[in-house]
This record gives structure tokens, sequence and C-alpha cells, in this order.
């Protein structure tokens, strides 16, 4: 599987940093840092694409692309 685009915000209402996958929906995680979401993000990525593997679900390809990506097809 390809690499998902994941975004990193500052969250006031947690007080913290969030990863998300878009892509993976509801596969995101929590962190005091961006070092440290981005790690939890990459552990529950792995449990999500288990699970998924598990209930024969199809996992979605990447639908991200950087825009130099977009602009050169």
């Amino acid at each position: 599987m390809k690499d998902d685009r994941i975004k990193i915000f500052y969250s006031n209402q947690d007080e913290g940093y969030i990863a998300d996958i878009p892509d993976l929906k509801y596969c995101s995680a929590f962190g005091e840092t961006p070092e440290a979401a981005l790690q939890e993000v990459q552990i529950a990525k792995t449990a999500w694409l288990e699970a998924a593997k598990a209930e024969g679900k199809t996992i979605p390809e990447p639908k991200y692309r950087p825009a130099i990506y977009q602009i050169m097809t």
C-alpha cells in the first residue's frame, strides 16, 4: 500500500496534536507533540489495516496527491 496523507494539527479543545489519515475513515490519534501524534497514528494505521483485512473490507487507495503531481498530469 502506498503512503497515505497524514494531517497533523493542534487542537485547542484537546490541548494537544491530532494526527489524521483522511483516506482511512476514523483513523486518527492524539499526541502532546506533533511527533508523538505522528507516531501514534502510525500505530493506529497498522491496527486499522489489520482490522479491515480481517473483516474483508476494501482498503482504499490514497486520494491525495501533492499539487506538483496534479499539475504534471
